[in-house]
């Protein structure tokens, strides 16, 4: 069985590397996945701290987590496709075009 270090530096590499993708990346879409992946990161601390300490409380909290994480994608990729409908674009950098 693995250390909770093993794991804590797993989700410390997934969470990097969703925090690198936001600030790099220009396309709406892989800035929405990077941020899943963030999510997803710490769903991955929630479950191991939770498994650590014997508690069920990680275990509550990330289900909570997925369940406004399947909201924010559904309401996400929903003004995602009104905007390329609009704008035939999800650059993220003709967003501010809204503004009037």
């Amino acid at each position: 069985m693995l250390a909770l270090n093993n794991y804590l530096i797993l989700s410390a590499i997934l969470f990097s590397i969703g925090t690198i993708g936001v600030l790099v990346r220009r396309n709406a879409i892989v800035i929405f996945m990077c941020i899943e992946l963030m999510l997803n990161a710490v769903n991955l601390t929630l479950i191991s701290f939770s498994h650590y300490l014997g508690s069920i409380d990680g275990q509550v909290f990330v289900f909570f987590i997925m369940t406004v994480a399947a909201a924010e994608a559904a309401v996400g990729l929903a003004l995602m496709i009104a905007f390329y409908k609009n704008r035939e674009s999800i650059d993220v950098e003709d967003v501010n075009m809204l503004k009037l």
